[in-house]
C-alpha cells in the first residue's frame, strides 16, 4: 500500500513537473524566469539594503539584518545541504532525457530546494520584523519558487519541502534565539535585558521597540570589571562551539592531506613518527574510537581545544587586564582567519596552540609565586607542546628572552621551580628519543634537510615579501597593524609592565625567527601560530590601556577589524559560498579551499579505473605518487577503507630510504605478479619515477583524468598502469 502511494505521488511529480517545465513554455517566461534564480543585480541590491538597515534601520533593522544572516547560513549551509546529502535525490535533468534546462546543471542533490527555502525563510523573518513586507516578499516567493521548476532545476516536491523547510526552520529559530535572549538575560545580563526586552516585538514592547537607542547606549555604559563580561565571553564561546561542531558534522569540506596521512598514523599508534612527534595520531586515535573513522571523528577534538583556549585566555585576561578586556580579546581571536581555520582542521597546531598557550598562563603563574607545583606544570605543558611539534627550542628561546628583558624575574634562575620545569619538559621527550634511537634518527636527518641546516646560508628575499603578506592578511590587516605598533611601543618601555613584557617574550621572538629565517628559505603562514594568541593578548591589554588615558578613535579600530574579520571568515569556510553570492566560481587555483575538496569524486575516479584493471582477471593494488593521496585515496575510497589494516588496497611508492611514514610500514613487495594502478596528482602530464621501471615488467601511460568538482575541474590525475610485480 505505501509503495503503491509512494509511486502514485512520484507520478503526479513528475507529471506536474513536465507540465510546468515543458507544456506551458513561451519565449516570454524564458526570458524573464531566469532573472529570478539569479541576476546581477541581486547582490548589490541586498547589500544595499542590508546597509540602509544597519545604517538607518535602527535597532529593528540591525536585529532584522542578523536574524536574516543567520537564518539563511544555517538554513541553507548546514540544514538544506545535510539533507540534500541524506536524501540525494537526482535532479530531474539527470533522470528525465527531454526537460528543458534553462539555468546551470546544479551538482547538489535535488531535494529540499534551497532557493524555496531561503525566500520564504526571508519572507518569515522579514513578516516578524515589517509586517507589510509579506505583501511583496511573498509573491516573490512563490515566483522563484515556480521558476525553480519552471527551468528545470527542482521537481515541484523539491520546492514544496523546501518552503515548508524555509519557514520551519525560520520560525524555530526566531522563536528559540527569542527565549534564550529572554531567560538568559533575565539570569546573567540584566544590562543587556534592560536595553532590549525581548528580540521579536510584539504589542507588549512594539511603542518601545523602535526607540532603543537611547536605553542601549546607558546600559552598554557598563563598568569593565563587571562580571557580566565574563559571562558574554561563556556564551561567546558557546555559540562558536556549537557553530564549529555543526559545520564539521555538515561535511562542507573535505580532509585535507596531513589530517588523513594522520588519521592513518593513528592506525599505527607508535612512540613517534618520521616527521612528527606522536600526540596528533593519539588525538585522532581518540576521536575516531568515540565518532568512528569520519571525518567528525578526525576533527572533533579541534573545536573542543578552540574552545578550550578561548576559556583559558578569557580567565587569563580578566584576572590580569578586565573583564571588558577579555571579552574583547576572545572576539579578536574569533576574528583572526588564521585561528578560525585552525579550529575546524585537526592538524598538529591546534595541540601545538593549545599547549603553548596552556604553558604561557602557568608559566606565568609561577612567575608570580613560585609555587614548585605551577613550575612542574608550566614543564608538562612544554613537553606536551614538544609531544605535539618540535617548537619546544622556541618556548625555551622566549623563555629566555623574558629573563633578559625583566630583571625581578631573574631571581627563578636562583631557585629550583624553571630546573624542575626543565626536568619535566625532557622527561616528555623520551618517547620521541626512544623511538628514533630504533630508527636511526631519521627525524633528526628529515629536520635537518628540511631546514637546509647542511647548505650554506644564502641570503635572499624573495620569500620575505610572501611571508610578510599572508601573514598580514591571515591575521587580519587591522590587527596585525595593532600587534606591531604594540609590540615596538612595549619594547620601548619594557621596564613598565611586566604582563605586556611576558607577552611580547612569549611570541615577538618566534615570529621574529621564522620572519628572520624567510631570508633563507620559504616559511608557511602557519608556522608562528602558537604566537598569534600571546601577541592578541599584548595587543588587547596594551590598547585598552591606551583607551582608558583617553586615546581616540579605537573604538572604530576595533569595529573595523571585527567586521573585516567575519566577512573574510564566512566564505574562508565555504568558497562555494563566493558562487552562490556572485554566480561565479573561484578558479580552481586560486581557491584557498582546493586542498580540502573533490578528494571523494578522486576516489571515485581511481575505483573506476581500479575496476577497469580488475575486470582482466589480475591481482591488482593502487600505489600513491604523494603521501597525501594515498592518504586520502585510503580514506575516500571504501573498500580501501575496509581493508586499511588487513591486505591494504593503496601503497605509497617504495623506496630505498625513509621519505616518509610509509617506509616504515609493510609495503607491496610480497605481492608477485601483481598489476598496480599508478596515481600521482598533477596538473601537467608525468613521466613514471625510475623505481616503478625496475619494479614492474612495464609501466604503461594511462594519461590524465579529469577531477570534476561541482562542475569544474578540481585536480587532475595522472595514471600508470604496472603490469607485473618482479
Amino acid at each position: 500500500m505505501n509503495a503503491s502511494l509512494m509511486e502514485w505521488l512520484g507520478s503526479i511529480d513528475a507529471a506536474l513537473f513536465n507540465f510546468l517545465n515543458q507544456t506551458i513554455g513561451n519565449r516570454f517566461l524564458d526570458a524573464v524566469l531566469p532573472m529570478f534564480s539569479w541576476n546581477v543585480f541581486f547582490i548589490p541590491c541586498l547589500a544595499i539594503a542590508s546597509l540602509a538597515l544597519i545604517w538607518k534601520g535602527g535597532v529593528r533593522g540591525r536585529i532584522f539584518v542578523v536574524l536574516s544572516f543567520l537564518v539563511l547560513v544555517i538554513g541553507d549551509s548546514v540544514i538544506c545541504n545535510s539533507l540534500k546529502e541524506w536524501i540525494h535525490r537526482a535532479r530531474p535533468f539527470e533522470s528525465i532525457p527531454s526537460v528543458n534546462v534553462l539555468v546551470g546543471r546544479g551538482e547538489s542533490g535535488s531535494m529540499p530546494s534551497s532557493h524555496a527555502a531561503n525566500w520564504v525563510a526571508l519572507t518569515v523573518v522579514a513578516a516578524v520584523y515589517y509586517r507589510k513586507s509579506i505583501c511583496f516578499l511573498l509573491p516573490l516567493a512563490v515566483i522563484i519558487g515556480f521558476s525553480r521548476v519552471y527551468l528545470g532545476a527542482h521537481y515541484p516536491s523539491d520546492v514544496l519541502a523546501g518552503a515548508v523547510l524555509g519557514a520551519s526552520y525560520a520560525g524555530v529559530i526566531i522563536w528559540g534565539l527569542n527565549r534564550a535572549w529572554i531567560e538568559l538575560g533575565r539570569r546573567w545580563f540584566p544590562f543587556l535585558r534592560s536595553a532590549l526586552p525581548a528580540l521579536v516585538p510584539s504589542q507588549e514592547t512594539d511603542g518601545r521597540f523602535s526607540n532603543l537607542r537611547s536605553r542601549a547606549q546607558g546600559a552598554w555604559k557598563l563598568e569593565e570589571s563587571d562580571p557580566q563580561w565574563i559571562r558574554l565571553g561563556y556564551l561567546l564561546i558557546s555559540v562558536l562551539l556549537a557553530t564549529r561542531l555543526a559545520y564539521v558534522l555538515g561535511g562542507t569540506i573535505e580532509l585535507s592531506e596531513d589530517e588523513a596521512y594522520q588519521w592513518l598514523w593513528s592506525k599505527h599508534l607508535a612512540l613517534s613518527y618520521f616527521s612528527k612527534p606522536p600526540l596528533i595520531a593519539y588525538t585522532q586515535f581518540l576521536g575516531t574510537s568515540i565518532w568512528g573513522d569520519s571525518s567528525f571523528g578526525i576533527r572533533f577534538f579541534s573545536p573542543v581545544i578552540a574552545a578550550a583556549l578561548s576559556v583559558m585566555i578569557l580567565r587569563f585576561a580578566a584576572r590580569e587586564a578586565s573583564p571588558r578586556a577579555a571579552f574583547w580579546l576572545i572576539a579578536v581571536i574569533t576574528t583572526i582567519p588564521l585561528m578560525a581555520v585552525g579550529a575546524v582542521l585537526m592538524t598538529i597546531d591546534s595541540l601545538s596552540v593549545l599547549f603553548w598557550t596552556a604553558a604561557m598562563l602557568s608559566g606565568w603563574r609561577a612567575v608570580q609565586g613560585d609555587l614548585i607545583q605551577l613550575w612542574l606544570l608550566t614543564g608538562l605543558w612544554i613537553g606536551m607542546a614538544f609531544l605535539s611539534k618540535y617548537m619546544a627550542p622556541f618556548q625555551l628561546l622566549c623563555w629566555t628572552v623574558f629573563f633578559v628583558l625583566w630583571k625581578p624575574a631573574r631571581v627563578h634562575l636562583r631557585r629550583p621551580g624553571p630546573y624542575l620545569a626543565l626536568l619535566i619538559a625532557a622527561l616528555c621527550t623520551i618517547p620521541v628519543v626512544l623511538w628514533n634511537s630504533q630508527h636511526d634518527w631519521i627525524t633528526v636527518t628529515h629536520l635537518k634537510d628540511r631546514g637546509g641546516l647542511d647548505q650554506t646560508w644564502r641570503f635572499t628575499t624573495r620569500f620575505l615579501f610572501d611571508f610578510t603578506l599572508a601573514e598580514f592578511g591571515l591575521m587580519n590587516p587591522v590587527y596585525f597593524v595593532g600587534m606591531f605598533a604594540a609590540s615596538i611601543a612595549i619594547w620601548r618601555q619594557r621596564t613598565k609592565n611586566a604582563f605586556l613584557v611576558y607577552c611580547f617574550s612569549m611570541s615577538v621572538p618566534l615570529f621574529l625567527a621564522y620572519w628572520a629565517y624567510s631570508f633563507r628559505a620559504r616559511v608557511q603562514p602557519n608556522w608562528i601560530a602558537p604566537a598569534i594568541l600571546p601577541l592578541a593578548c599584548l595587543m588587547v591589554v596594551y590598547w585598552n590601556d591606551r583607551w582608558r588615558e583617553g586615546a581616540r578613535g579605537l573604538k572604530k579600530w576595533l569595529t573595523f577589524g571585527l567586521v573585516f574579520g567575519g566577512v573574510v571568515i564566512v566564505p574562508l569556510h565555504n568558497t562555494d559560498l563566493i558562487r552562490k553570492v556572485t554566480g561565479y566560481a573561484l578558479p580552481p587555483a586560486k581557491d584557498p579551499k582546493r586542498r580540502v575538496k573533490g578528494w571523494i569524486e578522486t576516489a571515485n575516479v581511481v575505483e573506476a579505473e581500479y575496476r577497469k584493471l580488475i575486470g582482466k582477471g589480475t591481482p591488482v593494488f593502487v600505489i600513491g605518487g604523494h603521501y597525501g593521496i594515498t592518504s586520502l585515496l585510503s580514506f575516500y575510497w571504501p573498500e580501501a577503507k575496509k581493508r586499511i589494516l588487513e591486505q591494504p588496497l593503496v601503497f605509497y611508492r617504495s623506496s630505498d630510504v625513509p621519505i616518509n611514514q610509509f617506509y616504515f610500514w609493510p609495503g607491496y613487495s610480497d605481492r608477485k605478479g601483481s598489476s598496480a594502478l599508478y596515481v600521482a596528482v598533477s596538473q601537467v602530464p608525468l613521466r613514471p619515477p625510475e623505481g616503478l621501471a625496475r619494479e614492474f615488467a612495464s609501466v604503461i601511460d594511462l594519461g590524465m583524468r579529469d577531477v570534476v568538482y561541482r562542475g569544474r575541474i578540481l585536480h587532475r590525475l595522472q595514471l600508470f598502469k604496472c603490469v607485473d610485480l618482479l
